[in-house]
Order: structure tokens, then sequence, then C-alpha cells
């Protein structure tokens, strides 16, 4: 069996952790994140936030990137006024992966943007979000489904060329697309569900969950491109 790819998932930074007896600031991830790397044959490390001179660095050690989902980017970030239905700014976190993103397009580190990270992609790049979007969080605190429809001929469609049922949570959304990237799957209603930076540099972003559900075909090609990568 070759060697599992490393491949890097940002994390949360949390005040008020528990565990035992214990009430810390922790460095958190939805055990999904790494579940999914290791079934999809890599070896998952945790990146909590970190001063963004050291983004370079980190991602070096890295065969691939995961930018995981989590809190609203804060609107300053793509030039907006706040929405009072935006969430509170996690400026650490912004600041952190928008280094790690800008680092793995530089030294070409295949790249995953899941939920907010396909947001934090498209807005490293230039582009801006929708604050509020009714429809795609039903329930507070409750993964949805609904069905996306890849755009043939994109490096999405060749992962899963059929529509595809997605576990879903998030109430933004990509609006103007950032420098390159193109549209690579849709949801019924229109929204933007998947984008991509076409090219030889493997990059995509999902709006959707894939850590919530059984389908790992995203995640293997992530480590598939990060073990073709490597040097």
């Amino acid at each position: 069996m070759p060697d599992r790819p490393l491949i890097g998932v940002s994390t949360y930074l949390e005040v008020a952790a528990r565990w035992g007896t214990w009430e810390l600031e922790a460095a958190l991830l939805p055990a999904g994140y790494p579940r999914l790397a290791q079934r999809a044959g890599g070896l998952a490390a945790m990146l909590p936030p970190d001063a963004p001179e050291h983004a370079a660095a980190t991602v070096a050690r890295l065969d691939g990137l995961v930018i995981a989902g989590g809190p609203d980017v804060e609107p300053v970030r793509y030039g907006a006024e706040r929405d009072p239905r935006t969430g509170p700014p996690a400026r650490e976190r912004d600041a952190w992966e928008l280094a790690l993103i800008e680092a793995a397009l530089a030294a070409r580190v295949p790249l995953l943007g899941i939920c907010r990270g396909m947001q934090l992609l498209n807005v490293a790049l230039g582009g801006t979000l929708v604050q509020h979007l009714e429809g795609h969080a039903e329930v507070v605190g409750v993964f949805g489904r609904h069905p996306v429809k890849p755009v043939p001929g994109t490096l999405y469609a060749g992962i899963a060329p059929e529509e595809t049922s997605v576990p879903t949570y998030h109430h933004q959304s990509v609006d103007r697309l950032g420098a390159g990237l193109v549209p690579c799957a849709h949801a019924e209603d229109g929204t933007l569900e998947a984008v991509e930076l076409p090219g030889e540099h493997w990059v995509l972003g999902v709006q959707w969950h894939p850590e919530m559900g059984e389908d790992v075909r995203v995640m293997k090609a992530l480590v598939e491109a990060s073990r073709a990568a490597r040097p």
C-alpha cells in the first residue's frame, strides 16, 4: 500500500471547550473531517490558527490542504458592510486560512475548500459572498440534504458525473466569482454549489459537507491529486 498523503485540515480555536473536568481553550475539528480523509486514503493533520507568516512553511510540509467549514467570513474581507444576519467575526481564523489558501495556490498544493472553505477561496481570489440565503439551513443545528448538478466538462463532473444528493448546512453562498474560478455544480434553486480553478493545479471548493455523508469521491480525488503532486 502506498504511503498515505498528508492532508492538512484547518480547525476552530474555541475558548470554552469542555471535556471531563476541563474547560479550556481548544483546537477543535468535527471528527468527520479526519475520518473522511482517512477513509479516502489520506493521513489527516489538524492545522489550528497560527500566525499568517507561518502559512507557507506549513503548506510546504503538506501533500494536500482542506479548508474546513465554520463561521461566516467577515464581510470586510470582501469589501462589504455586515448584514445583521451575518455571524460574529472569526478574525484569527480568517487571517490564517486566507494565508493557507494563498500559500497552497502559490506552491501548487492540491486544495479543497468545504462550505466556509469554498467561500474563503472565492474571497481570497477577489470574489464576494451573499450574506444570507434561505432554504439551505432549514433547521438550526441539523444538516439537510439537497441535490447538486455538475457542470459538464469540469473537474467536479469528472469526480461525480451524475446529479448527487449532498449533506448541506449554510446560509451564505458565493456571489461574484473570484479571479479564475469557474462554476462546476449548482443546486436546483441556482445556488452555486461548487467552484474550481481550471488548469493543472487541483483546486476545488464545494458548498456542502462531504464529511457528513458516505460519498468519499471528492476527498478521494484530493488524496489522489496530492499523491500525484509529490515531487
